[in-house]
């Protein structure tokens, strides 16, 4: 596969013209943007500087993120603060509920920072949110996009019981990578909370992802097809990394369309149910419509 190499320098690396989008509002956006502040709800969408997020607002999908907006761990791609965490927010599942109600959200993808200051690393409150949101919106599919949850001995077990529509966990990158990238995560731990995932509940949807253009070879992305594909992974996305900041990971190269597709297109043939992978392609990016897709494919392969 063919990749466009940077241009010498230290400087910033313009983008390369497919990773260029014209960022246009509409009223539902607008509506989903004041309820969420209104709410006192946080989203990946924004804490992250999403490309997607004007495209997710405007067909009611969105990303919450819940257990504050501050991290315990300090991954070298991602803008989400690190530092001390607040409080855990007894009344975040309720005004959850409330908001995804009122924004008549199809479907919801629930996600949080890691906070390994707590003992079941959020598990709990996860379940918690999941409740309330059965609750209030019952035709809402949910999808969970969970931290890692080392060393939170089951954690995966209790977030599993509350019966979620698709549990996510992006493996981020390659395993040569992680000390680097992920610092404080393991490559195998991550594997095993997709495999627990999937064992504790079989009829799930397990998904997870990876950006391309930290460093990584054609041959490990597809040695980590297969690691997925060994843990019974059903969904696999695959977009490019982009630096949120300088003093973020830099970017090694920026892989070009051509090399997402012919990804994609490995990745069906190794059995996964569905692949999204273009440049734009993020973890929660479609994923109301990815869900449906999904479930349809399941029904008919049953």
């Amino acid at each position: 596969m063919e990749y466009s190499t940077l241009s010498p320098g230290t400087g910033r690396t313009p983008k390369p013209p497919w990773l260029k989008i014209q960022l246009r509002s509409s009223p539902i956006v607008e509506e989903t943007r004041e309820l969420v502040r209104a709410s006192g709800l946080n989203t990946v969408c924004e804490e992250a500087a999403c490309p997607n997020l004007v495209d997710c607002w405007s067909k009611r999908h969105a990303t919450v993120m819940i257990l504050g907006r501050v991290c315990t761990r300090a991954c070298a791609f991602c803008n989400v603060a690190t530092g001390r965490p607040d409080p855990v927010d007894a009344d975040e599942p309720a005004r959850l509920a409330d908001a995804v109600a009122q924004l008549r959200l199809a479907h919801v993808v629930v996600t949080s920072v890691d906070r390994d200051d707590l003992e079941d690393g959020g598990a709990g409150h996860f379940v918690a949110c999941m409740e309330a949101l059965r609750s209030r919106s019952p035709e809402t599919s949910l999808e969970i996009l969970t931290p890692d949850f080392r060393h939170k001995r089951g954690a995966v077990e209790t977030v599993m019981s509350g019966g979620p529509d698709v549990f996510n966990h992006n493996l981020e990158t390659v395993p040569s990578l992680y000390r680097r990238i992920r610092p404080g995560a393991d490559y195998a731990h991550s594997l095993s909370v997709l495999a627990r995932a999937k064992a504790q509940l079989s009829t799930v949807f397990t998904k997870s992802g990876i950006m391309l253009g930290l460093g990584e070879t054609e041959r490990e992305v597809l040695a980590l097809m297969d690691d997925l594909r060994g843990a019974d992974v059903d969904f696999l996305t695959l977009g490019q990394y982009l630096r949120p900041t300088p003093s973020h990971a830099p970017v090694a190269r920026y892989v070009e369309p051509e090399a997402f597709t012919a990804y994609g297109e490995a990745a069906r043939e190794k059995g996964f149910l569905l692949v999204a992978s273009s440049p734009l392609t993020r973890s929660s990016h479609h994923a109301g419509e990815d869900f449906a897709r999904l479930r349809a494919a399941r029904r008919t392969r049953v």
